[in-house]
């Protein structure tokens, strides 16, 4: 399997995820004409995974005023899920369900020797292009802040620097993918 890159198309995927209790179908081609923020975490019930999740779950209304969605991923099934999100008050965000870990595999987080996800995130186009990657070790959790900061970034189509915040200046049209 080749890496993914930035302008790729990002790989399609149908799985079955979790959202306030409800099952549901998730598939990259449902969401044509949104963006996506696809996150990738190792396992519900561990000790930073809650941190993001919730994280991500507490700025979903963030991220949707960019016309985003949020989606999470791990290996763990529907039952874990639904038990963990219980356990966390309940989630804005749904939890994807990668038993099969062809998605994560699909995504190149796969790590082989544990069989978890890597963190992962994932920021795609309306075109479903992918136009932002990060992966980084199990041990270190990500900022949500910055993933929604990136993400206001892209939706300008310009340059914009290191710390750029919306309202800042920025540079001339860049690339777009």
């Amino acid at each position: 399997m080749s890496l993914l890159r930035i302008g790729d198309q990002a790989p399609d995927f149908k799985v079955k995820g979790l959202l306030r209790g409800q099952v549901g179908d998730y598939s990259l081609n449902s969401c044509k004409g949104k963006w996506l923020v696809l996150f990738f975490y190792p396992a519900d019930f561990t000790f930073i995974c809650p941190t993001e999740v919730t994280g991500f779950s507490k700025a979903v209304k963030d991220f949707g005023a960019e016309d985003a969605l949020v989606w999470g991923v791990s290996v763990d099934s529907i039952a874990s899920h639904k038990s963990w999100s219980e356990e966390l008050g309940g989630l804005d965000c749904p939890l994807l369900s990668d038993e099969s870990k062809s998605l994560s595999s699909a995504y190149g987080v796969l790590d082989d020797k544990a069989g978890v996800a890597l963190r992962g995130t994932f920021i795609v186009n309306p075109a479903g292009v992918i136009c932002y990657q990060v992966v980084s070790h199990v041990n270190v959790g990500r900022s949500v802040e910055e993933t929604l900061r990136v993400l206001k970034a892209l939706r300008t189509e310009r340059l914009c620097p290191s710390d750029w915040k919306p309202g800042e200046a920025t540079g001339d049209v860049a690339l777009k993918y």
